[in-house]
């Protein structure tokens, strides 16, 4: 059997949701015989490239000139024979666009994941790239149904040219839990945790208000909000609302299953969302859950039964939904191992790499995809 060698090609070397999935995906490919290979920009904080490098996987770095370049798109698919790969992978905007234009020129198969966010939608000619890029590739990817809807709406795409494959992640069990220490939280305190960029559609400064509302019924209750981003608009609207004190801007974390350790709860407050992997992480860490009921989040959670869902962007429902799980501790750990249980029969790692792979051998003659089996 020939050589199979995936490139997985994003357009960010952060720590973040897309990120975090690309390396539990290129990490476990070697697992079904296939070898991946990241490209990546050069001048960003490196956290990716050291994450693929640890789980085993080489690492190409690239420039991106902006805001357009045809010779970048010549660069890539040079790369790309370089490499000798088999199937690209792009991820998000920049990529599908670049990857799709790259892979043709290379003469190999070409497939794009979306993982959320409408970004590209506000601009005409960015939703033409991206129907640009989906005309030129061989498969389409959402990691959800909510995602795949609004991007055959966005790209005028029948939803049947679009596949979905939800994001998995490792059942992953920390043997820490010393956020608390680290925050010098007192016994007897309440931690509700969030994990996310801070960006406004992460939606924190309404968990910030939420807990606000809480302090006289909860005077021990804190907020960690781990993720990289602009800590000062959450910053100002906890000073502002007097719990500066109680809210904990950790940035941007790795060790994700050592802070859901460390939380009583664990809160979803976006506007929107795709499926987000730090959802998923705390479902198999088995945290009483409390989200918005965006994008795919409700399915995710069994329409309440693995979860609390809220209106997005309302601050009396999320305060009521919090104060409730804290006053009723054993009900709250019985959500929180229901999620679990979801967690483990529907969103494991194996189940997401093994749709991948499927894909990767039907767009190069090698099986034919057939979605869920």
């Amino acid at each position: 059997m020939s050589q199979r060698r995936v490139a997985q090609l994003i357009e960010t070397d952060v720590l973040g949701g897309a990120e975090r999935m690309l390396v539990h995906l290129a990490g476990a490919l070697s697992t079904q015989g296939w070898t991946s290979v990241a490209l990546l920009p050069q001048g960003h904080d490196g956290w990716l490239t050291r994450a693929l490098e640890a789980a085993g996987v080489s690492v190409e770095h690239y420039h991106l000139p902006r805001p357009f370049s045809p010779a970048f798109a010549r660069e890539l698919a040079r790369m790309l024979e370089r490499q000798q790969i088999t199937v690209a992978h792009s991820h998000e905007f920049t990529m599908a666009f670049y990857g799709a234009w790259a892979a043709r020129r290379a003469g190999i198969p070409h497939v794009f994941t979306m993982h959320g966010g409408r970004y590209y939608a506000a601009r005409l000619r960015r939703r033409l790239a991206l129907r640009a890029a989906a005309m030129l590739s061989d498969a389409v990817v959402a990691v959800s149904n909510a995602v795949r809807e609004r991007l055959a709406r966005d790209l005028w795409l029948a939803p049947s040219r679009i596949t979905t494959i939800p994001n998995g992640v490792p059942a992953e069990s920390s043997a820490r839990a010393t956020l608390r220490d680290e925050l010098g939280l007192p016994g007897g305190a309440k931690l509700i945790v969030a994990v996310g960029t801070l960006f406004p559609v992460k939606g924190h400064r309404y968990l910030v208000e939420a807990v606000a509302r809480l302090t006289a019924r909860h005077p021990g209750l804190h907020v960690a909000i781990a993720g990289r981003g602009d800590r000062e608009p959450v910053a100002t609207c906890a000073a502002a609302l007097g719990v500066a004190d109680r809210v904990h801007l950790l940035g941007p974390r790795a060790d994700v299953s050592n802070v859901l350790a460390s939380a009583d709860i664990f809160a979803l407050p976006s506007l929107s969302e795709g499926l987000p992997l730090a959802l998923l992480e705390a479902m198999f860490a088995a945290r009483p859950i409390i989200a918005s009921a965006v994008g795919e989040v409700p399915v995710a959670l069994e329409h309440g039964q693995a979860g609390v869902l809220v209106p997005p962007g309302d601050v009396a429902a999320l305060a009521d939904a919090l104060d409730r799980l804290l006053a009723d501790l054993a009900g709250a750990q019985a959500l929180g191992e229901c999620a679990a249980r979801r967690a483990a029969a529907t969103y494991g790692l194996e189940r997401m790499v093994d749709s991948y792979v499927r894909l990767y051998e039907s767009v190069t003659g090698r099986g034919v995809y057939q979605p869920g089996s």
